[in-house]
């Protein structure tokens, strides 16, 4: 069965239906843009076709480019990928301008036959572009449907003339969320914008439109006489403040580090100087710079392909049938309890919510009223669905409510005595066949699992804190945990809507054991004399959405000393000591414990604001004299972190080389435009990672040690993605 199907009809209508077979969303492939080009060239040629509807076969339009697609249009042009990806995007746009014209007469521009937009659901990427190049879009008032262009996301820009049309048409302000942002629209704030009209039968609406539409109604603005852009090109008074206030904002933004922005925003400026034609042809150069840098292929590598394998259960045990939640019980209704029961009984699951008494249940169920009290208030819900996800909560003290319970998560305090007798008390209560899992996010699940009588049915589920607005969650495999276990954790997060990995057990795990060498390293340094505003831009300028001190304050410096102390008794005379200890403990001495009493690294003001770093610092720690380079400090800062997920990799914690990505940007934001850790070293290459690490350990010591595996990548002149990456990975 083909992409796309066309039916005539007596009334002189073509209707192109876009249906890719065995996908539950549309996407374009080479072997569609050819069956498409074909059929428009066949309804243009047909004198019977007044008019065409160009619509779907399922109930959303389109999800965009097939990402695949790229890495072949790059391998198709062997020696010179430059020219493959350039020649096939302007294939790409000569498509799309074939049907914005629609065979009009170059000098009148009449004659022309009107070609329509219907659009059934969800229209995003190509998926929109396409619909723009048409002459009228209609939408279906679909409360499900979101329409932009979200290119932007994972590392590239709308390159089928989405760019350039968009611009045209809402001029350079008002295209910006969609094109610098990734806005997606619903239908009633689309209309006007994006689509044309919204309407409850959109194939009905496009046809009567088709059979009425004049020459002029086919007429697109920019090749009309006497056009001008939507609030002024770069050279006019108006256009030119834009322009310039358009590049300090992306600059601001992006930190510089993100390419896909910056090469966007040369697009449009220079789009805008010239004709729509040409500026078809600026907007295919910056795209074809832009796949073809580093960073773009990773982007899309990590939080497309990869994230969505991994969403779809890439990783899931075979032969395990569905897991799915139906009652999950959660123990303890603090901060993590109640953002699990809300994400939960977001995704209608009926859960029971256990603390020591009822009032401190009822205030874990407290935490999703006030959730949904906001949602009201922002229109994102109605009253009837609040109240029946409330509804879903059952906030109680009596451990018998547990009964019938297929799921169970324990998130109670970080104490592996008062786990233990949890674990035994519900175990005694609920089905034997009941899946245990402990959201602790320090503690080893071996150990934990030993108080559990069913060892192969305990597992550790990570979430991040806030729950509901974190998209990663970490599953972790004890020394005995089964497949029936790992099955119920992944199908659980699934859904939950959120990313899961699953990890080997090990002290911190995977994501802890990566992020606190990098906020150790930032403490480190301030104990070194340099300067912590250096210390901080330093990270945001490598692309880090927080630098090691302020992230520090986010989670609470008691914790940090915490987690330090249980780690030095853990590990006795083999704990690393160093100069970031006791600046910690220091802090927690002066009562400096972070944002949640408004002191730390940080000194906020009456309303929880910060104002600066806190002058404190440098009184306990002078300013050295000699101040590293810029480079120097984000080289300590991301070296801290990719040499512990290069070590996990090899010590088997990390299983697939995908989840050490993909979890890295959604867990803790490491520079996203890298595509994660593993894809970073990728980038600069194994044999300068592994020089770079022989500098760093003679110059501040052995945590910085070049790891075997990556030494023998750097001799082998191999990469991760070459060398650990599944097949489909390695050609993104």
């Amino acid at each position: 069965m083909a992409d796309f199907t066309l039916v005539k009809d007596a009334e002189g209508i073509a209707t192109i239906s876009w249906d890719v077979p065995e996908k539950s969303m549309n996407v374009m492939s080479f072997e569609g843009l050819e069956l498409l080009n074909d059929m428009i060239d066949d309804v243009l040629a047909d004198e019977a076709v007044k008019g065409v509807v160009i619509t779907s076969g399922k109930d959303t339009f389109a999800g965009g480019m097939d990402l695949n697609l790229l890495a072949k249009m790059k391998e198709a042009a062997g020696d010179d990928p430059a020219k493959g990806l350039f020649d096939g995007t302007m294939k790409m746009h000569g498509l799309l301008r074939k049907i914005e014209r629609a065979g009009m007469d170059p000098k009148t521009n009449k004659g022309g036959k009107p070609i329509a937009a219907a659009l059934p659901g969800t229209a995003a990427g190509i998926g929109l572009e396409l619909p723009l190049a048409t002459h009228r879009i209609f939408l279906a008032n679909n409360p499900k449907a979101k329409v932009g262009l979200p290119e932007i996301m994972v590392g590239i820009f709308p390159g089928a003339g989405g760019t350039t049309r968009l611009v045209r048409k809402l001029g350079a302000m008002g295209a910006s969320p969609f094109l610098l942002e990734g806005k997606m629209l619903s239908p009633d704030k689309a209309k006007g914008t994006l689509v044309d009209e919204v309407v409850d039968d959109p194939i009905a609406a496009a046809r009567a439109w088709v059979l009425s539409a004049t020459d002029a109604d086919l007429l697109k603005p920019w090749d009309a006489k006497g056009y001008k852009m939507p609030g002024g090109a770069p050279y006019h008074p108006a256009g030119f403040m834009t322009f310039v206030g358009a590049a300090a904002m992306v600059n601001g933004k992006t930190q510089g580090v993100y390419p896909a922005a910056k090469a966007l925003l040369s697009a449009v400026y220079e789009g805008s100087l010239v004709p729509f034609d040409t500026a078809l042809k600026v907007e295919a150069r910056w795209f074809t710079n832009i796949l073809l840098n580093p960073s773009s292929g990773a982007m899309i590598r990590s939080l497309f392909l990869n994230k969505e394998a991994l969403e779809k259960g890439a990783v899931r045990p075979a032969g395990v049938p569905d897991q799915r939640v139906k009652k999950l019980g959660v123990l303890g209704a603090g901060l993590m309890g109640a953002g699990i029961a809300l994400v939960s009984a977001q995704a209608g699951i009926e859960v029971v919510l256990i603390d020591r008494d009822q009032e401190a249940a009822d205030k874990g169920k407290a935490y999703a009223q006030k959730y949904t009290e906001g949602g009201l208030k922002r229109g994102k819900t109605t009253q009837e669905k609040a109240g029946a996800l409330l509804a879903r909560i059952t906030p109680t003290p009596d451990l018998q409510a547990l009964k019938g319970c297929d799921l169970i998560i324990e998130a109670v305090f970080e104490d592996p005595k008062i786990k233990a007798e949890i674990t035994q008390k519900v175990e005694a209560i609920i089905p034997e066949d009941c899946i245990f899992a402990s959201n602790t996010s320090t503690l080893p699940i071996s150990e934990l699992a030993k108080a559990s009588k069913n060892q192969d049915q305990f597992i550790g589920i990570h979430f991040f804190s806030p729950v509901e607005k974190m998209l990663l969650v970490e599953i972790i495999k004890g020394n005995e945990t089964g497949d029936r276990a790992v099955a119920k954790a992944l199908d659980y997060v699934r859904q939950i809507r959120k990313t899961p990995i699953v990890v080997n057990d090990a002290r911190f795990f995977y994501a802890n054991r990566c992020i606190i060498p990098y906020v150790n390293e930032g403490a480190r340094m301030v104990t070194e004399g340099i300067e912590p505003a250096l210390i901080e831009n330093a990270a945001k300028l490598v692309g880090m959405p927080l630098g090691p001190l302020q992230l520090t304050d986010e989670t609470a410096i008691d914790l940090g000393a915490k987690i330090a102390r249980a780690t030095m008794a853990a590990m006795g005379d083999a704990y690393p000591k160093s100069g970031a200890d006791d600046l910690i403990f220091w802090l927690e001495g002066e009562g400096r414990l972070g944002r949640k009493v408004n002191a730390g690294f940080y000194a906020y003001d009456d309303k929880g604001k910060r104002t600066g770093l806190w002058s404190g610092l440098n009184d306990k720690y002078p300013l050295a004299e000699d101040q590293p380079e810029l480079v120097e400090v984000q080289h300590r800062l991301l070296f801290s972190q990719v040499l512990e997920a290069v070590r996990a990799l090899e010590e088997g914690v990390l299983m697939d080389i995908r989840e050490g990505d993909v979890s890295a940007i959604l867990g803790w934001g490491f520079a996203p435009w890298s595509g994660g850790p593993l894809s970073w070293l990728d980038i600069i290459g194994a044999p300068y990672a592994a020089e770079r690490c022989d500098q760093l350990e003679a110059k501040y010591g052995e945590r910085f040690k070049c790891p075997a595996l990556l030494r023998e990548m750097a001799e082998k002149g191999q990469s991760f993605y070459g060398r650990f990456g599944p097949k489909d990975a390695q050609a993104a």
